[in-house]
């Protein structure tokens, strides 16, 4: 199975934003089925606005988990994504939301968990980037096959 469903790049930042196989990307939290709602009905309106982020070697999801399973709600079979060096990255940093349950969290937990069958509950960890994701534009007819 190909990593990429499309060859081209979408938009350039400080990564390429690539059209990945959604079937491929990996998630290691629950959503709020109530900002589920709220993605999909901005998606239904702007089109794909901002890419998901993953772990290039692993293909688990970093941000973005409400925007993946909206995708799959909506039938979408690519997914933007900017993929990234996550272990040997220092300006991604990993903590844990307020109130979450857990006082820490590392990089190794998070991907433990994405490889896993189970999934950590709604904001658990909180990823900062030393990148801003870029705003795109993607009309959702184009991300279905």
């Amino acid at each position: 199975m190909s990593l990429l469903a499309s060859e081209g790049i979408v938009e350039r930042g400080n990564g390429a934003v690539i059209l990945a196989e959604h079937n491929i990307l990996k998630d290691h939290e629950e959503i709020i089925e109530e900002n589920l709602k709220i993605r999909i009905n901005k998606m239904k309106k702007r089109g794909f606005y901002k890419p998901i982020i993953a772990d290039y070697e692993t293909n688990v999801i970093l941000d973005g988990h409400h925007k993946w399973n909206a995708a799959k709600e909506l039938g979408l079979s690519k997914i933007p994504t900017i993929f990234v060096d996550y272990f040997n990255d220092s300006g991604i940093k990993v903590e844990v939301w307020p109130k979450c349950g857990k006082n820490s969290i590392t990089k190794e937990e998070v991907i433990e968990m994405g490889l896993s069958k189970y999934v950590y509950p709604p904001k658990t960890s909180k990823h900062s980037f030393d990148f801003e994701i870029p705003s795109i534009s993607i009309p959702l007819k184009s991300l279905q096959d």
